[in-house]
């Protein structure tokens, strides 16, 4: 379980137990010319990687960390970002129990050999970056060495991740994609991690974790396009989305809302707001609050289940015992000052299997601009 968790619980700080202006209106129409004027200029392999994605009606949150959310735009072409994730943030202790993230977003990185695989338009603004994620998830426990059957396996994924993000100014609305590697399994370190920092500050070592998912491979790819619908003054923003992932790792459909109220920064403002405060000033404190409710239809997800080649792990979920719809919402602060990014936030989502319970985490994300 989650480090953090376990020294609390070993100091006995944590004994309580969970039981678990004028309105300016996009046009629908605008919106549904965007979506099939994209769909024609697709890539014929682009294409066809999403229409399987809407067919097959796409991890319940394996990839759960989202660096390409519109509420996190940075207003740089160059930036490092670091994402740490980890349900210490909401006192809950069991299922995905921390996620650490690093990305370099550059423009050199169009280069990059599998960026060739990605979205491009010739349109607006085009961003590239790679990051490196690991993320972990244990059951409600870590004290027993035998299979909690019913509970959430353990899982521990490392992956390596190129993405790109094109933003479009004059019709206000943003594609991205990514392409993932990785392993799920013993070699992506979960057990190892853990172990190492319970034993340097003398806490519980974990048990259990012989039962983790065995390894497999992680290949994933995911598009997604959001669109502005209402905005106020640039004040408050009101887009739609739908976000498609298919692949070993994970396989989901997802589709909400996004809305920002504050003095967002220059970047999020000229795509989805007007186009005279693209020009205000980086050196001035922006900050704005955001709200993220959406829904997952979800088709498979690795963390449960298994890897979609190695059907050996000792205990995993059916298709028939996961969640394959759930909601989630995502909430949280940015502020940015002239090349710092700084982020708070919290998720909740509905139990991602049947005998689950209602999960939630929270994290803090770090930019500078290079």
């Amino acid at each position: 379980m989650l480090c953090l968790q376990s020294i609390l619980r070993d100091m006995d700080l944590n004994s309580s137990k969970k039981g678990s202006g004028s309105l300016t209106m996009a046009g629908n129409g605008k919106l549904t010319f965007v979506i099939i004027t994209y769909i024609k200029s697709m890539p014929l392999k682009t294409l066809f990687l999403t229409f399987w994605s809407y067919l097959i009606c796409t991890v319940v949150y394996s990839q759960a960390i989202d660096n390409m959310a519109s509420f996190r735009m940075m207003n740089a072409d160059r930036y490092i970002r670091l994402h740490y994730e980890n349900d210490y943030f909401t006192a809950t202790d069991y299922y995905y129990t921390q996620g650490i993230h690093l990305e370099v977003v550059d423009p050199s990185y169009k280069k990059f050999p599998l960026t060739r695989l990605l979205v491009r338009q010739k349109e607006g603004s085009n961003q590239f970056g790679i990051s490196i994620e690991h993320n972990g998830y244990t059951p409600t426990s870590i004290e027993h060495n035998e299979i909690l059957y019913g509970d959430h396996p353990f899982a521990a994924a490392l992956m390596l991740k190129t993405f790109s993000m094109n933003n479009n100014e004059e019709r206000h609305y943003r594609i991205t994609s990514s392409l993932t590697l990785g392993v799920i399994g013993p070699a992506a370190g979960g057990y190892g991690m853990q172990k190492t920092i319970h034993q340097w500050i003398n806490a519980t070592v974990p048990l259990g974790w012989q039962n983790q998912i065995q390894n497999d491979v992680i290949v994933n790819y995911e598009a997604g396009v959001e669109k502005n619908l209402l905005r106020s003054n640039d004040i408050f923003l009101l887009n739609g989305f739908v976000n498609a992932r298919i692949g070993t790792l994970n396989t989901k459909l997802s589709s909400g809302v996004v809305l920002m109220l504050g003095r967002m920064n220059s970047k999020i403002a000229s795509v989805f707001g007007s186009t005279e405060t693209s020009e205000m000033s980086p050196k001035k404190l922006r900050f704005h609050a955001y709200l993220q409710p959406m829904i997952n239809v979800v088709a498979y997800d690795a963390t449960l289940q298994g890897g979609l080649f190695n059907r050996g792990s000792p205990y995993t979920l059916s298709s028939n015992e996961i969640s394959h719809v759930t909601f989630q919402a995502n909430y949280g602060v940015v502020a940015t000052f002239n090349s710092i990014y700084l982020e708070y936030f919290k998720t909740i989502i509905s139990k991602e299997f049947e005998a689950g319970l209602d999960h939630r985490w929270g994290g803090i994300r770090i930019g500078v601009k290079l």
